[in-house]
């Protein structure tokens, strides 16, 4: 059996760079892929200055903007993002996404072009494009507020990470990210928009993800109450948007790791070189910390932004990309007993589909 399936990383997962002009339908080609990479889940982040993370993708529209650093309900928006392109994506001139002069980094995922089936597989009928090779769903449904219900992703295999968000209404709009490390434990409720830890819900239905682990075919929600950590998965009348994506070897990674304490720190086998990371502490209140390839182009690693901040880029964190991993190096992703996650994309397989 080959290694990998994917050789070439950049036909699902690209990063590109660009420098803001102020100007309105401005088209941004994407290199990767020799130039046909049509995103379906975009994310933006301005890095010279504070600004929200703005996040679109094909299934919702070109024009409904999310924001992944706060808890903001679906938005319409065409300044800052106005179209998925055959090889990149068109912006219009708000200072999130094009100010003159300010920098900024698109991150980008590619499903199934913006095209989406219904799914039956659980109990609530969702509607979903799947690119099952990169391991990639995005799906929506409508929220039933019901303990146990469950809804397809499509992937045909168990996801290792599901990002959730409510898209309609006010109050309860954390995104909740469910990752293989706690889902199906008593603490299992983190937002992405937060620091926080995973905690506890004070029964099973009012736990995010139902105190149940994901499988081939669906994810369990919890009974949706206002103001307990369900009513941002299962508040009855609202709708919803998931990202869920499945371990592919050569291709993407997900996993949890005790620090040691040391400057020679742990080595984290991804089985690629990493073209993009997240890190989360969840022993402890701690930010989501995201390093790239394409920000910092040699090792040690040191730029990052933060998922749960508007701040501009900062400097310090220190990792180093391995043809096969990541080595921490930085005492703030290693203290000691502390455990983390982590999401992984590489750049290029350790070893590609002919062994080489």
């Amino acid at each position: 059996m080959a290694y990998t399936t994917i050789d070439d990383p950049s036909e699902y997962f690209t990063i590109t760079l660009y420098t803001g002009d102020g100007s309105d339908g401005r088209a941004i080609t994407n290199s990767a892929n020799a130039g046909n990479f049509q995103p379906d889940w975009l994310w933006y982040k301005e890095r010279s200055s504070t600004s929200e993370h703005r996040a679109f993708d094909s299934s919702r529209g070109a024009s409904k903007r999310l924001e992944p650093n706060n808890t903001n309900a679906e938005a319409t928006d065409t300044t800052n993002h106005q179209s998925f392109d055959s090889n990149g994506f068109t912006i219009g001139n708000s200072g999130s996404t094009n100010a003159n002069g300010d920098t900024y980094v698109a991150w980008q995922w590619k499903a199934n072009g913006g095209t989406t089936s219904s799914n039956t597989d659980g109990s609530i009928t969702s509607t979903v494009q799947a690119n099952t090779t990169a391991g990639f769903s995005i799906l929506t449904y409508s929220a039933n507020a019901t303990a146990g219900a469950t809804v397809g992703h499509g992937l045909g295999t168990t996801p290792s990470v599901v990002i959730l968000k409510k898209r309609s209404g006010t109050g309860d709009g954390n995104w909740m990210v469910g990752h293989k490390a706690y889902v199906g434990n008593a603490a299992e409720n983190v937002a992405l928009d937060g620091t926080g830890v995973p905690v506890a819900a004070d029964d099973t239905a009012g736990s995010t993800w139902n105190r149940t682990a994901f499988t081939s075919t669906v994810f369990t929600l919890g009974d949706g109450q206002a103001g307990d950590w369900t009513g941002r998965t299962n508040r009855s009348g609202y709708t919803m948007v998931a990202y869920c994506f499945a371990e592919i070897k050569g291709y993407s990674k997900f996993g949890s790791y005790t620090g040691n304490g040391s400057t020679d720190g742990v080595f984290i086998y991804t089985g690629f070189k990493p073209a993009w990371v997240m890190f989360k502490r969840t022993s402890q209140t701690e930010s989501w910390v995201i390093a790239d390839n394409k920000r910092d182009t040699d090792n040690p690693v040191g730029n990052f932004l933060l998922a749960d901040s508007n701040a501009a880029e900062g400097s310090g964190v220190v990792y180093d990309f391995l043809s096969n991993g990541i080595k921490i190096r930085d005492a703030s992703q290693n203290e000691s007993s502390a455990t983390y996650i982590y999401f992984a994309f590489a750049e290029h397989p350790f070893v590609s589909s002919k062994g080489v």
